[in-house]
């Protein structure tokens, strides 16, 4: 269905809203994805807080512009959609567009993207797709923390070991 003239704009301005209230944006490149594995997708996306749509490039272009981003940098070749959104994990959208991008092979890739507001390459939001979760790397840093603690008590016990 062609879309009238107000509604492009309507459109424009809401996925301008969105992208400015996102903590992250990806580009993704997609072709010939079934129904199925798609609908799999966005329920994944959205137990995530991660939004998926499927935008014309033309109508993405002028959402940049009005983000004072410069939309020439942004490379989209064919199909393209936005992953936005997260909540408090900035990587979700990267970090899940890149796990089912590696699961569907040719059929799903990221073009680059939005982060902390500037326009990220595809490698640089790659880059950013293979950061662990918040909640993972708190877990990491905790780890670090008590390694030492845990590592001196198995030291104490095996001095109290040989003792006995």
């Amino acid at each position: 269905m062609k879309q009238t003239k107000d509604q492009k704009i309507a459109l424009v301005k809401e996925l301008t809203d969105a992208l400015t209230s996102a903590t992250s944006t990806v580009f993704v490149g997609f072709k010939g994805m079934n129904v199925a594995d798609e609908t799999a997708m966005r329920r994944a996306l959205r137990a995530e807080n991660v939004r998926y749509t499927v935008v014309k490039k033309t109508l993405i272009r002028r959402a940049l512009e009005n983000l004072g981003l410069a939309s020439k940098e942004a490379e989209m070749p064919g199909e393209v959609a936005l992953a936005y959104g997260g909540g408090d994990d900035a990587t979700a959208a990267a970090r899940l567009v890149h796990q089912f991008g590696a699961s569907f092979k040719d059929k799903l890739s990221i073009l680059g993207g939005i982060f902390e507001g500037k326009l990220v390459s595809q490698a640089g939001m790659r880059e950013i797709a293979t950061i662990p979760s918040l909640d993972a790397l708190r877990g990491m840093f905790a780890n670090v923390i008590n390694s030492p603690r845990s590592r001196f008590a198995i030291v104490l016990s095996e001095v109290a070991k040989t003792k006995n």
